[in-house]
This record gives C-alpha cells, structure tokens and sequence, in this order.
C-alpha cells in the first residue's frame, strides 16, 4: 500500500508543480519576468520527461480505456462529494484543484496498476521487452 501511495503522490508533485491555483508552479514562474530562458527551458525539458515516463506507464498499464473508466470513477467520486456539500463549486479555484487531483488520481492508478493486480490475482507481469 506504502508502494502505491508514493506512487500517487509522486504523480500529484508533477502535476502540481507543473500548475495549480497558487503562485507557486511551473507556469507563474516561466511567465514572470526577468527569468532565465535556459532555466525555463530546462525545467520544461525535465517535466516533459517526467509525463512522457508517467504517461508511457499508464497507458502501458491501464490503456485508454482504463483511463476512461478512472476517470469516470474520479468524476462519480467529486459528484457523489459535491452533493454531500463536502465541495464547494463556488470558489473557481476549487475546481482546479479537484481536476489536479483527480489527474494526479489517474496517473497514480496508471503507475500502481501492475501493484494492484499482482495483489489481487497473485499474477506478475512481464513487460515487452522491445529489440
């Protein structure tokens, strides 16, 4: 469970760092002014790699269709919670923060998948190895 929690939250780090409603993310701070470009640029290229490897395992793991049911999963969730009173929609910025979290949801699931069934079913998987 420890394995799948970092996994989430890793997930969560790289969408929050890349944005969220606060001043403090990837975005705010290459738009501001009298920022290095060749600091930008790099921190562009290393959250580029960081999707491209959360991105690749998702898909790998749980497919389009996998992503479409968690995130149907993720959506009844905040509806359920939203007509318990438990989210507010009033103020915008909540809703950016329930769309990163449930992106941080569907990226954690897609990297802990191969976890979760190796619990379930007591199968292990073995990846392609592409030559």
């Amino acid at each position: 469970m420890l394995n799948i929690l970092i996994r989430w939250l890793a997930a969560l780090l790289l969408v929050m760092a890349t944005y969220n409603p606060t001043s403090v993310n990837f975005v705010r701070w290459a738009l501001s002014d009298g920022v290095s470009l060749p600091l930008v640029a790099l921190a562009g290229i290393v959250l580029l790699i960081a999707y491209v490897i959360f991105l690749r395992a998702t898909f790998r793991s749980i497919g389009a269709v996998g992503i479409i049911l968690v995130g149907a999963l993720v959506a009844a969730i905040v509806w359920v919670l939203i007509d318990f009173g438990i989210i507010n929609l009033d103020n915008p910025g909540v809703l950016t923060w329930v769309g990163l979290i449930a992106l941080s949801f569907i990226l954690g699931i897609g990297l802990s998948w191969s976890l979760v069934r190796r619990r379930l079913s007591g199968q292990v998987d073995m990846d392609d190895i592409d030559e």
